[in-house]
């Protein structure tokens, strides 16, 4: 069986998906190593293209200071001074210049330049005298400086002439540089998305190849664990994924192999049980009227075979609502118990179940009369008989039983598919007796379960109250049991109430040889058509 994923995109990149975790630290990663590079590029290109543009403008200015002005007396004429700085400002590394010789400053565009653009950290630093060392040969040193004026970046530079010459300054926009260094970013920007979006596509491409053996892992051992024991998985390769798929193969093929023996252990429990109680039924039958003759001549009989004759009477009837019990038992087992539904007043049928086994006198029934429910008559008579005969026996009096109707529970809803607005049938036996042990109530419904083990010859065989759950349950509904607050024990029955009277009776059961719905017989004793009751409460 080949299995596929059916969910989409949305599925697979839910939040705290592998996959989703899978991409976001390839992206992480890809991202972090992409600004990393990024930054250093652009900072290293960023120094080299400050740093080259601003080495060619001082060397130029540098020279032409000393080619232009070097000439120049130590207190040259302004006019002298204007035409140096004119000539120093036509040079081909497009900066403009001031010089400055006492209270003359010459500049060719005032407005492009002036002395208070200048810093004065700058100024002081170029006018201040260095004294003459073997490491430093010269006076006055040529300085520069990167500022900002109006939102662009420039560079001024600044130097004096050794000799009391004048002072000259140049001031170079950066702004070229600025737009190639923009173009960069942006280009290292670009890369680096780009770079994420690879590793994104990456990831993917990685979380597919890993995460599609897992996922389709997951989504067998979840058909597995509903019952598809024939799902297995393609095994490719000879990685850990293919050597885990191979294990689960082998865990899947084992545990069908189980299942199937112990389906077929069951079916064939199951067929001996049923089997064993068909051919005990004839046998059955003619002890059945050979004892009942007995016992229409027990007074007749000889006073010391009189017990013995009621013995093998009592043991026989017992006999026989042990196989009718087992019998219905194995119908439950085999899923061949099917519903007789026919609309009746629950009323009426619970006042017939009781007149049947004589007990009106022992039971306060309260059930008003026109509670029409569809349901199966014989086998409501199963439940109440075991019910009230439980209560009766094991119970103190006086019980009773009361038929209500009530909106649909949560629990019936979900067994019955039953919507917002149905109701449902609650029938509850009370008796007044010393109530079930604590660590007994979760027990009282198990097949063959009693409290006390030494009551191994009790009367009854711990199947009634299981039959009657399994009846109920064939109703889509449940029978609970619990101590009431004042003592004694309450069962409570609640069946949904079918939406819809007319709806066609359910197929009979062809295995079940109950045939239609019959009043019950006395309590103990075989009910034709209905099944035997039977206490299962220590």
């Amino acid at each position: 069986m080949t299995i596929r994923n059916a969910n989409g995109w949305a599925g697979r990149l839910r939040f705290g998906s592998l996959r989703l975790r899978l991409v976001a630290v390839f992206a992480a990663v890809a991202l972090t190593a992409a600004l990393s590079v990024s930054g250093i590029a652009y900072w290293l290109n960023r120094d080299a293209v400050l740093t080259r543009a601003q080495n060619s403008s001082l060397d130029d200015f540098r020279a032409s200071m000393s080619r232009n002005a070097g000439t120049l007396p130590a207190t040259p004429p302004c006019d002298e001074l204007r035409q140096a700085a004119a000539r120093m400002a036509q040079g081909t590394q497009e900066y403009a210049v001031l010089l400055v010789s006492g209270s003359c400053q010459a500049v060719p565009d005032p407005a492009a330049f002036s002395l208070t653009l200048v810093p004065k950290t700058l100024r002081d630093a170029v006018g201040r005298a260095r004294p003459l060392t073997d490491g430093n040969k010269d006076t006055y040193h040529l300085y520069w400086q990167r500022t900002t004026v109006g939102g662009r970046p420039y560079l001024v530079g600044g130097a004096r002439l050794a000799g009391g010459g004048p002072t000259g300054y140049m001031f170079k926009s950066l702004a070229a540089e600025r737009s190639d260094l923009s173009s960069l970013a942006w280009s290292l920007g670009i890369a680096t998305l780009l770079a994420l979006i690879g590793a994104a596509l990456l990831a993917q491409a990685a979380a597919s190849t890993v995460l599609r053996p897992v996922r389709r892992l997951g989504d067998a051992a979840r058909r597995l664990g509903e019952g598809h024991l024939d799902t297995r998985l393609r095994v490719t390769g000879t990685d850990e994924l293919a050597e885990l798929s191979g294990t689960f193969n082998s865990a899947a093929e084992a545990l069908q192999r189980r299942v199937e023996e112990l389906s077929a252990r069951e079916a064939a429990s199951r067929r001996f049980v049923a089997d064993m109680s068909h051919e005990l039924r004839t046998p059955l039958t003619a002890i059945t009227a050979v004892t009942e003759v007995l016992e229409d001549e027990a007074d007749s009989l000889d006073p010391m075979m009189a017990p013995a004759v009621r013995l093998v009477v009592t043991e026989t009837r017992r006999l026989g609502d042990l196989v009718e019990n087992l019998m219905e038992v194995t119908r439950f087992d085999a899923g061949t118990a099917r519903l007789r539904a026919d609309e009746v007043d629950v009323s009426d049928m619970v006042t017939a179940c009781m007149d049947a086994r004589a007990w009106l006198d022992s039971v306060d029934l309260d059930a008003p009369r026109g509670i029409l429910v569809r349901l199966d008559p014989r086998r409501l008579d199963v439940v109440m008989a075991n019910l009230i005969g439980n209560a009766l026996k094991h119970g103190g009096a006086p019980v009773r039983v009361t038929v209500r109707t009530a909106p649909v529970s949560d629990r019936v809803r979900e067994a019955a598919g039953a919507d917002g607005t149905g109701r449902e049938l609650v029938i509850r036996v009370a008796d007044n007796g010393p109530g079930i042990p604590e660590d007994v109530l979760p027990h009282v419904f198990d097949r063959f379960y009693k409290a006390d083990a030494s009551r191994a010859r009790s009367e009854g065989s711990g199947l009634g109250l299981s039959i009657a759950t399994e009846n109920a349950r064939i109703h889509h509904g449940f029978i609970t049991a619990a101590n009431r607050p004042g003592g004694g024990a309450e069962f409570t029955l609640r069946l949904p109430i079918p939406p819809d009277p007319d709806a066609a009776p359910d197929e009979a059961d062809p295995d079940d040889p109950a045939g239609p719905a019959g009043p019950a017989g006395p309590a103990g004793g075989t009910v034709p058509g209905g099944g035997a009751t039977d206490g299962g409460r220590a």
